[in-house]
């Protein structure tokens, strides 16, 4: 069968082959599967209750929950019917959901636990219109088994109804990402655009045949998960959900899977056990683990190292690198890379120790494929992200930055034709907001980053100005610029309020000395530690400012760090701290 719409996806798997473990997560300590035809029951029965509850085409319907097969449910439950899906992150602050809630007028939530409905709750007093929330746990009426009901004849008929009226160009999902103002803009994109990408995906994906497991744990509100679950659906692949973020090392355990999907920051977290575990080692074991390491710093793929280095690697391989593939499962052929930059070092050891990282490029507003690495050794270099996905085009602007053209692009911002405008031209072109080149006329490399805004290692995306005009509420902080591009968390450069400074010092019954010799203060250090808590109160976790860098002198025009209109020269900024920024992270 042909696909043109989302909901079909499970569609094609049960025509190629149901499958017994569709989905699977972990109920009362064990593993709890749907088979795909399980699925498309659940699937209809949720149909039929949204129906009945009044939701029907174009309503907006809101999901905010972690990983979960009910998560799934509901999308393609939406998604059959016409309704909307708007997913938010779990970890969002009230007022994101409610400018939200506002902006899409959602009629209906999905959320996944108690504490999410508590504070949903809390969020109705903000929003204009009245919403009904349903709970993937057990809460009393409001538990979302409420809202299946068994398919009668009639509602199976009004169903295929609504999945015959839905085109491929139809509005399938708005994706709320935040700007650099701080205001969410949502990012609307159509069955066309995601299935385009995961289609894509699928015909390129080094498995073949059938059996293959992955374990999902990056957000599925976050398009990268999301399309990459349409793909698994077209290739019969298993999907397992972790538990949380702190199971994923156990649940791998577990599955066993053969692939899964991350981000750089988990990456990290995981190269970070393993060196830490390998200063544990003593003698010719931490000599051997060292050893096997440098190895690995020099691998490329693509090259041909000789046979002294193939035989020293294949040793590593057998008495080091193979306890790595044992913590993944054992199993793990590949991981995909994707939602921020890869550190180079980690590609490089991970495929020398026949972990193949395969690195994704792409935004929210282009479904969100890109590029992709291939999973050939002959086809990879470290650095870059991979040639281009079928059917994306891109060109190099004059500026530098990446355009891209396909029918993964978005249709635009919701309710906001003047944004839409600003990224994409009168040519159909996308304008990516990052710098980039293409080498060897194949392979994509990130070189920069066009705006300000940028994402943590973990994938997270920070919009620094409103964190900085927060934290300049505060009387002791005159200037501050929010670092962390591809860290592991946000930071900040701060230069104090001196006058303010001085004066709370005096209050105190502290000496104040040079302004230099105070922001070494350990009780400055303190009282900044206490402010920036206080600021950091406002913002979701991954947006908080985790460590805090006095500088001693004031930024000006004449200094360079400043504009004519008094705006940070980011680059000059960093530039000229390079020195402590690289302290607040080696710390």
């Amino acid at each position: 069968m042909e696909m043109t719409r989302l909901f079909e996806c499970l569609d094609f798997q049960i025509q190629n082959g149901s499958i017994e473990d569709a989905f699977a997560a972990k109920h009362d300590g064990q593993w709890k599967k749907y088979s795909t035809q399980q699925v498309k029951d659940i699937v209809n029965s949720l149909s039929s209750g949204l129906l009945d509850r009044g939701i029907k085409k174009n309503d907006k319907v809101g999901i905010v929950s972690f990983n979960k097969p009910e998560w799934v449910f509901a999308d393609l439950a939406l998604s059959q019917i016409g309704a909307i899906s708007v997913p938010m992150y779990p970890n969002s602050t009230s007022e994101d959901y409610a400018f939200i809630l506002n902006d899409a007028e959602v009629k209906l939530i999905f959320c996944g636990d108690k504490e999410l409905y508590e504070k949903l709750e809390v969020t109705k007093k903000s929003v204009a219109q009245d919403f009904s929330i349903y709970c993937f746990e057990s809460i009393g009426d409001i538990f979302w088994e409420a809202l299946l009901v068994k398919p009668s004849d009639e509602h199976l008929q009004q169903i295929d109804e609504l999945r015959n009226e839905i085109a491929n160009e139809d509005l399938a999902t708005i994706i709320y990402t935040s700007g650099t103002t701080g205001t969410p803009k949502g990012v609307m994109l159509s069955h066309k655009n995601i299935l385009s990408n995961s289609m894509a995906v699928a015909s390129i994906f080094p498995i073949s045949g059938s059996g293959y497991r992955t374990l999902s744990f990056l957000p599925l509100c976050h398009i990268f998960e999301r399309t990459a679950s349409y793909a698994y659906m077209q290739m019969g692949i298993s999907i397992y959900y972790a538990e949380s973020m702190d199971t994923i090392g156990d649940n791998l355990k577990e599955v066993k899977p053969h692939f899964f999907a991350t981000v750089p920051r988990l990456l990290e977290k995981v190269y970070d056990k393993i060196v830490a575990k390998g200063y544990e080692l003593k003698g010719i074991k931490k000599n051997l683990f060292f050893w096997a390491l440098k190895l690995g710093d020099r691998y490329e793929p693509n090259l041909n190292y000789g046979l002294g280095y193939k035989l020293q690697l294949a040793l590593a391989n057998k008495i080091i690198f193979s306890k790595w593939r044992e913590a993944l499962g054992g199993n793990v052929q590949f991981i995909v890379s994707g939602a921020a930059a890869l550190q180079p070092r980690l590609a490089r050891v991970f495929w020398a120790a026949q972990i193949h990282i395969l690195e994704a490029y792409g935004l929210t507003e282009t479904s969100p494929g890109i590029s992709f690495t291939r999973d050939n050794p002959q086809d990879v270099r470290i650095g870059c992200v991979g040639p281009m996905l079928p059917e994306v085009e891109v060109k190099i602007a004059d500026d530098g930055e990446i355009l891209a053209k396909g029918p993964n692009i978005m249709m635009g911002y919701y309710k906001r034709p003047d944004a839409t405008a600003e990224v994409i031209d009168k040519n159909g072109w996308f304008h990516t907001g990052d710098i980039g080149e293409i080498v060897e006329d194949r392979y994509l490399k990130i070189t920069d980053r066009k705006k300000e805004m940028f994402k943590t290692s973990g994938g997270k995306y920070i919009a620094p100005q409103p964190v900085e005009n927060k934290f300049k509420e505060s009387v002791l902080i005159e200037q501050v610029m929010v670092v962390g591009e591809s860290e592991k968390f946000p930071a900040a450069l701060v230069v104090p309020a001196f006058d303010a400074l001085k004066e709370w010092c005096h209050k105190k019954g502290i000496t104040y000395t040079t302004d230099k010799e105070m922001i070494y203060n350990e009780k400055v250090l303190a009282k900044f530690e206490r402010e920036k808590d206080r600021y950091n109160s406002d913002f979701a976790q991954y947006e908080k400012i985790k460590k805090l860098k006095l500088l001693p002198e004031i930024w000006t025009i004449e200094g360079g760090e400043l504009t004519p209109t008094l705006k940070l020269k980011r680059k000059n900024i960093m530039t000229k701290y390079s020195k402590e920024v690289s302290e607040i992270y080696s710390e």
